[in-house]
């Protein structure tokens, strides 16, 4: 599993503490004990088979079964300080019930939970004041962490016409350092679009609002789009995004309980697809 997450046996390796011959090893044991092939190999890439895609949700499935009886077990009485850092509109849209999950199961762990923009986040966490840091990347991005959610981005306006016959395009849009930003701007100036910054603002609330009122367009994850706005990525005149994609980093020496936190927000994630 570890190795779909990173699409590398190098990273998975040094992920679990292995070497990447150890990790290479082991699958190829495994394949030579189911008799298919569950990664496709070239020298620049790694994905999983059709057979290896049928075997993940199983194996998940039984990881999450271990960690529950583990759980169950050994950390009734687990307690601890974890301090976690999250994109604002992340946090909003997805995070709440997984981490009140977390303290349901664990009530002497105390959470302390920071929201602020990716580059932001990442800057504090390096230097030291993060346990946990969950951070937006580019999808192809050979960086630091796991992936833990991966969406579409959208062009968001408050109606489908209204980029329709505008010189200029008004942006709504977060402060700088903001990958949503970047990534809207970028795309506009791809295809020679104009564009203007008509709105900022440091919230998703506040972004949608403004996309309410007609201030101008922005871009956001589809799970982010309120059923009042609408997605215009159809629009041939708009250009294409990426998906957007968010990361899991750990620090280094993390306490078990952080860790455990880790591993929940892995699981409830993936388990909210």
């Amino acid at each position: 599993m570890t190795i779909a997450e990173t699409e590398s046996f190098t990273r998975a390796g040094e992920r679990l503490g292995r070497t990447q011959s150890t990790i290479s090893l082991q699958i190829k044991r495994l394949e030579e004990q189911i008799g298919r092939a569950v990664f496709a190999r070239t020298p620049r890439s790694l994905r999983l088979t059709a057979d290896g895609e049928r075997l993940l949700g199983p194996a998940r499935q039984l990881l999450r079964l271990n960690d529950a009886a583990l759980a169950d077990l050994f950390e009734p009485d687990m307690q601890g300080h974890v301090r976690v850092g999250v994109p604002e509109d992340f946090a909003t849209a997805h995070l709440p019930a997984v981490l009140e999950a977390f303290a349901s199961a664990h009530p002497l762990v105390e959470l302390e939970v920071t929201c602020d923009l990716t580059l932001n986040l990442l800057d504090r966490f390096h230097a030291g004041a993060f346990d946990l840091v969950l951070v937006k990347r580019e999808p192809s991005a050979q960086l630091e962490g796991v992936r833990v959610w991966r969406e579409p981005l959208v062009w968001v306006a408050r109606d489908q016409r209204a980029a329709t016959g505008l010189d200029v395009i008004p942006l709504v849009v977060s402060p700088e350092p903001c990958v949503y930003r970047k990534r809207a701007i970028a795309a506009l100036n791809a295809i020679g679009r104009k564009w203007r910054i008509s709105y900022t603002s440091t919230s998703l609330a506040g972004s949608q609002s403004a996309v309410t009122a007609g201030l101008g367009i922005t871009a956001l994850p589809r799970a982010m789009v309120p059923a009042h706005l609408t997605s215009i990525s159809d629009d041939p005149d708009m250009p294409p995004l990426y998906d957007t994609e968010i990361a899991l980093i750990e620090a280094p020496g993390l306490s078990q309980t952080a860790h455990r936190l880790a591993q929940h927000i892995v699981v409830a994630l993936e388990r909210s697809k």
